[in-house]
């Protein structure tokens, strides 16, 4: 190439380049004003929930024992449980009509293929219409959230694949903790997109957050659009608490739910978050819940 065109070449592509390097600019600084925008509108919030105080509303009716089957997730998440362990979680799942039965991912084909067997085998006489039979949920990056965001995805898909209709993630909790609220969202979106029409509930683990890493989940969990915000893994050394659930209701609004899970061992502990705001709880005490007499 001669000199004289090299220089006409370099002078056709310089605005090229010139415009790359403006759009690589202008894509970083969106970024940066998102991110400030995500932690503007987190401090916004935090502030507004200040003054917000628990309140008992004795106008709200909870369901009746035998009710509250259809509000509980019958829960086994114990490392050392057996094939016969979710076996008979499945069976009191069918027999009570619980709502759907939560476990580790590895034993969602199980529960999928136990839940079928059962249901074939012991169809029952039920009320017209008969109960929706309960489904398997699995939990993601279960219990401590603080895994790569691309093995929540992964296991959520692997797990959906193998038969979850609902998927429980753990929240990175150290990450809230220390103000990477973008980092946060993030990892809730790529599981979010994952599920795609699969409910997605995100874990915040409460016993470990300030009442202000509350309000910041829960608005974070807001914004990405889930369908349940979740009190605890119950592996944290704390379970629900009526407070939270009422501050995460009244932060997430009408638009999602609460399931409070984690040390509801009795019905009248159902009652309270039921009252609080949650409309679904999470138990490995959901027989004697619904068997209680009033």
């Amino acid at each position: 190439m001669r000199v004289a065109d090299q220089s006409i070449d370099e002078g056709i592509f310089q605005p090229i380049f010139g415009l790359r390097g403006w759009l690589v600019g202008t894509h970083v600084h969106t970024r940066r004003l998102a991110i400030m925008t995500l932690e503007g509108k987190v401090r916004e919030v935090i502030s507004e929930f200040q003054l917000f105080s628990t309140k008992e509303d004795n106008n709200i009716q909870a369901p009746s024992p035998q009710e509250f089957s259809r509000f509980i997730d019958h829960t086994l998440l114990k490392p050392e449980a057996t094939d016969r362990d979710i076996l008979a979680l499945c069976i009191d799942a069918v027999q009570h009509h619980f709502k759907t039965v939560c476990v580790n991912s590895s034993w969602i084909s199980t529960c999928v293929q136990f839940l079928s067997d059962i249901s074939q085998l012991s169809p029952g006489k039920h009320r017209d219409p008969a109960p929706t039979p309960p489904v398997p949920i699995a939990v993601v990056g279960f219990p401590l959230g603080a895994g790569l965001t691309e093995s929540k995805a992964g296991e959520a898909r692997l797990a959906i694949e193998q038969g979850a209709k609902e998927i429980d993630m753990v929240m990175h909790v150290g990450r809230l903790r220390g103000g990477h609220y973008e980092y946060v969202f993030d990892d809730i979106k790529a599981v979010y997109d994952t599920c795609g029409q699969v409910p997605l509930k995100v874990i915040l683990e409460t016993s470990l957050l300030t009442r202000d890493e509350i309000i910041a989940a829960c608005y974070i969990c807001k914004e990405v659009g889930v369908a349940f915000v979740k009190t605890s893994t119950g592996f944290a050394g704390g379970g629900a608490k009526v407070e939270d659930v009422a501050l995460m209701k009244a932060v997430v609004g009408e638009g999602i739910e609460v399931k409070a899970s984690g040390s509801i061992r009795t019905y009248e502990d159902a009652v309270k978050m039921w009252k609080a705001g949650a409309t679904r709880i999470g138990a490995s005490a959901s027989v004697a819940i619904v068997r209680t007499k009033i």
